[in-house]
């Protein structure tokens, strides 16, 4: 399905404030970038460079005062998610190289702390390793987690989700990716857009690494969707955040849209 995507961010900066911005997508397995557009008011000096995750990202710096970031993409999007009941787990010694860093406890997801392997062995005991435990974990995540805006803050860490069973869905993200890795399993977060989220918003999802590949995995979501355009990949939320300032700016409004290309997009 072709789907067209946005979002335009209003922001209001005290004085010049450097900036690193990822919203723009680039072609991978699920997806391919028909189009896109980026636009920023007023204008100036972007310089584009390529994070050590593969990520897009745009450097600048906002001038004094009302700053508008809009972007548009149309891409065409896989259906349906690839679901692999029974599919092995890989050792850790068959790992990429490159996939070995998404095994370690990280600023939101520490993995390491007992509470999260206790709470990991219990979820999959009995099971398969490999797809079967991550899709367990998210399962558990989606009937225990309670879904709710204004519970959580950009601090917030897996554990604390763990604790408290409510959060939204960059929470839900960390905690599956936390479980995972503690049972050995390599998980990254994923940043971008969902076709019918409601509410609609950016979103976040995890990935595990099982049988050789990637495999996505959405806690909010109670059965599998596709049509999702990726943007970013990293760790956690520290290595994916759309909007990285340095210095005083605030986010005025922020406007998300997901639609089939057919269809006019807001302006």
């Amino acid at each position: 399905m072709k789907i067209q995507a946005g979002c335009e961010l209003r922001f209001t900066a005290e004085a010049d404030v450097p900036i690193i911005l990822m919203l723009r997508p680039r072609s991978g397995d699920a997806q391919w970038i028909v189009s896109d557009q980026y636009l920023i008011d007023p204008v100036v000096p972007v310089t584009e460079f390529t994070d050590s995750y593969g990520n897009l990202c745009q450097r600048l710096v906002v001038p004094a005062g009302p700053f508008t970031v809009s972007t548009s993409t149309q891409a065409e999007t896989a259906d349906e998610i690839d679901v692999a009941v029974g599919a092995p787990y890989t050792p850790v010694q068959d790992l990429p190289t490159d996939v070995l860093g998404f095994l370690l406890a990280s600023r939101y997801c520490p993995s390491d702390q007992p509470a999260i392997a206790k709470q990991a062995a219990a979820i999959v005991d009995g099971l398969l390793p490999g797809y079967n435990q991550a899709e367990a974990i998210r399962k558990w995540i989606h009937e225990q987690i309670t879904y709710q805006y204004g519970t959580s803050n950009a601090q917030t860490s897996a554990l604390e989700t763990l604790e408290n069973r409510i959060g939204v869905c960059r929470d839900f993200t960390h905690l599956g990716i936390a479980l995972c890795r503690s049972l050995n399993i390599p998980a990254r977060m994923v940043v971008g857009y969902l076709h019918e989220l409601d509410p609609m918003d950016l979103h976040a999802w995890f990935e595990a690494f099982v049988n050789g590949r990637w495999y996505t995995f959405d806690a909010t979501q109670a059965v599998p969707k596709g049509n999702r355009i990726s943007v970013a990949y990293g760790r956690d939320a520290a290595d994916v955040a759309f909007v990285t300032q340095f210095g005083p700016m605030t986010l005025d409004n922020m406007e998300v849209w997901v639609k089939p290309a057919d269809t006019d997009t807001p302006t």
